[in-house]
């Protein structure tokens, strides 16, 4: 099990008696939460249904889609961690360098001028350097003459990483490594499909999930038999879609296919 101090292990235990689950999963959804910089997590826990999604203030999606009591659960449960990472030092203090510290980058580098993390991907841009940590492999990237503002992620391998500068957008992979692998790619996520989850601890990796969404169907959505959705539970549907788009969880094109494939059931 992830360390955690003994404020953290009473919060822990609290939290697992009052949503009758068991200590393993609320740590596995708490390291989700603090990797989500406390405002959002991507998870596969199985007491709660499997793989799943949770935005702060925005949208939360489970494996059983239209199971509401669900989704209020994990969102009620997100929400108190993040809040708890917020207040409470739940984790041991790690050395400055090391994967669990707030200062995972090479100590050499200084302070960064900015930094922020998106999914399991965290960055901190320097003077001609950027670093970039991926599943606790720090890559140190020269940055040439970009003057870097700002990093994001989308769906996809090593070069959806990217960042603008005055020359416009750039992959982060174009740029020469200082030191590191580099980025290595990643499957697409797709709760018919879960990803292997890194949760920076001794969990096994989660196993592939057996939703009900047909295998073909490479989809946020889950597909129904037939055509006769209500509209409101379409309406809906496209409306978090548009949520996932503005964070960067899905392309203009995914969404656009996906809302095209929507409307065609009304």
């Amino acid at each position: 099990m992830q360390q955690l101090t003994s404020a953290g292990q009473n919060i822990v235990g609290d939290i697992a008696r009052r949503y009758n689950l068991s200590q393993d999963a609320v740590v596995q959804m708490l390291v989700a939460v603090n990797n989500g910089g406390g405002s959002m997590a991507q998870f596969y826990c199985s007491e709660l249904g499997g793989g799943g999604q949770w935005m702060r203030g925005g949208m939360t999606m489970v494996g059983d889609m239209f199971n509401h009591g669900l989704k209020m659960t994990v969102d009620n449960l997100c929400n108190e961690l993040a809040n708890v990472l917020a207040t409470t030092q739940v984790f041991p203090v790690a050395p400055p360098g090391t994967r669990n510290s707030n200062q995972w980058w090479p100590g050499d580098l200084g302070s960064p001028f900015s930094s922020g993390a998106q999914n399991n991907i965290r960055y901190a841009v320097f003077p001609q350097r950027l670093a970039v940590e991926l599943n606790g492999e720090v890559t140190v990237y020269d940055t040439l003459n970009h003057n870097i503002g700002g990093v994001s992620q989308q769906q996809g391998g090593d070069t959806s990483l990217t960042f603008s500068s005055q020359y416009g957008t750039v992959a982060v992979s174009s740029l020469p490594i200082i030191s590191g692998a580099g980025l290595r790619p990643a499957p697409q996520t797709n709760f018919a499909n879960p990803p292997e989850v890194n949760y920076n601890s001794g969990f096994q990796q989660a196993p592939q999930a057996n939703f009900s969404a047909p295998p073909a169907q490479n989809s946020y959505v889950e597909s129904t038999s037939t055509n006769q959705q209500p509209k409101e539970d379409i309406i809906a549907l496209i409306e978090g879609l548009a949520r996932l788009r503005s964070a960067g969880v899905l392309s203009d094109e995914e969404f656009n296919s996906k809302k095209a494939d929507l409307l065609g059931r009304l």
